[in-house]
């Protein structure tokens, strides 16, 4: 690693740990996006970064793609099972909604790709996570990932204070969480969200942990569809590489070469991960290894707050906004259309 990059790795980490420890105490907000606040708010102070750039650069980039490998160790790909044709149709059209959305509104309104595909994939998937894993796979820089991650947020937010408000409105079932649970699973995008309505809803109704148990389940098999997500993303710009290298006259390069190794990895930690808990190893074996990803993703997000321009990101923000709110707005209602038809509330 060298002594260049140690310090910067130290800021990153001393920030990363109260963000962490807020993070906790605020789980809505989460440590991810009080660390990049952090980082923007201290590199505003700090402009000159020296010999603490290599590091801050190598903990954005490195540490971020060995937090998304062991972000595989949360995966069971058994979950889907368990979720059953109920919700699966259902998790689907939700992920769809957002990226067609995400991808119609970037050609409409002329919005950056990569900005458009992380909110879109955010979105449709699991928030912080779903960006983490796909920003080194479409080459997004840091400001990207924080004007992504801040978007996300805003909406993560919005859902857990309006939609317990919602779902009594609308009439969902208050003897059983299973029709709110789902709603919560389908249509928030961050665990930390999802978890706050799913327990608002159970403690306004009394339903004990029901509805939390339908929503986290439900959760979890939206977030397996980062493995095809990140998988065809990456494909796909290994084609535009493959392409762009055949124009200028340079060697042929197989497409499987240019896939990410750090994917790969991911995808094998989720197979690893199922068939263990599938031969009966306890889910809280891979515990450790999940609780250091979510930390790694929040010392990788310290970094990209270091590298982010703060006054950029508010006077470039009111497009990617507004994509984010009619992802948001597409998925809730695509979500509350199917439960409605298959009589679900």
């Amino acid at each position: 690693m060298g002594q260049t990059k140690t310090k910067g790795i130290l800021v990153c980490l001393a920030i990363a740990i109260p963000a962490w420890i807020c993070g906790k105490l605020f789980p809505v907000i989460g440590g991810a996006v009080i660390a990049i606040l952090l980082g923007m708010v201290i590199t505003m102070l700090w402009t000159d970064k020296g010999n603490a750039e290599p590091g801050i650069k190598w903990t954005s980039k490195i540490i971020l793609q060995a937090a998304v490998v062991l972000l595989g160790f949360g995966m069971d790909l058994n979950v889907v099972a368990a979720t059953g044709k109920q919700s699966l149709p259902i998790i689907v059209c939700t992920i769809s909604t957002s990226l067609i959305l995400s991808y119609l509104l970037h050609k409409a309104m002329n919005i950056p790709t990569k900005i458009s595909t992380l909110i879109g994939v955010g979105s449709s998937i699991c928030g912080g996570s779903a960006i983490a894993a796909t920003a080194p796979v479409v080459h997004a820089d840091d400001e990207e990932v924080a004007q992504a991650i801040s978007v996300i947020f805003f909406f993560n937010v919005l859902a857990a204070i309006l939609f317990p408000m919602l779902g009594a409105a609308l009439g969902f079932s208050t003897v059983s969480g299973e029709g709110f649970g789902i709603f919560a699973g389908t249509a928030v995008n961050d665990t930390s969200s999802v978890t706050a309505a799913a327990a608002t809803w159970d403690s306004m109704w009394n339903l004990g942990n029901a509805t939390l148990d339908k929503a986290v389940t439900v959760k979890l098999t939206r977030t397996l569809a980062i493995i095809p997500i990140t998988v065809a993303l990456s494909l796909y710009y290994a084609k535009k590489e493959e392409d762009l290298e055949a124009k200028e006259g340079k060697k042929k390069l197989s497409i499987s070469s240019l896939v990410p190794k750090f994917i790969i990895y991911f995808v094998l930690a989720s197979i690893v991960t199922t068939i263990a808990l599938h031969m009966g190893v306890g889910h809280e074996v891979f515990g450790p290894l999940k609780t250091l990803s979510k930390f790694m993703i929040v010392m990788a997000m310290a970094a990209i707050g270091l590298n982010s321009n703060i006054v950029k990101l508010v006077k470039t923000g009111g497009k990617p906004i507004l994509l984010g709110g009619c992802c948001w707005i597409g998925i809730t209602v695509v979500s509350l259309l199917l439960q409605h038809m298959m009589h679900l509330w």
